[in-house]
């Protein structure tokens, strides 16, 4: 009983790095999708409507030469 537990958690250890990084690469996918999903909207609505056209051009002041 003492060799299956032993046994067991040395598997469970050599193991941990690989399910570790499994994980992290599903939930970094998922988090992906969801920002890329949420983004543009957001983008969308806070971004000013752009001019149609703009105004006369700045005078340089006048040269005391």
């Amino acid at each position: 009983m003492s060799a299956t537990i032993a046994v067991g958690s040395l598997m469970l250890y050599t193991r941990i790095p690989s399910l570790t990084k499994y994980y992290m690469s599903e939930l970094k996918l998922e988090l992906t999708k969801m920002v890329t999903d949420v983004v543009p909207g957001q983008i969308d609505d806070v971004m000013p409507e752009l001019p149609s056209a703009t105004g006369p051009a700045i005078e340089l002041p006048a040269s005391p030469f």
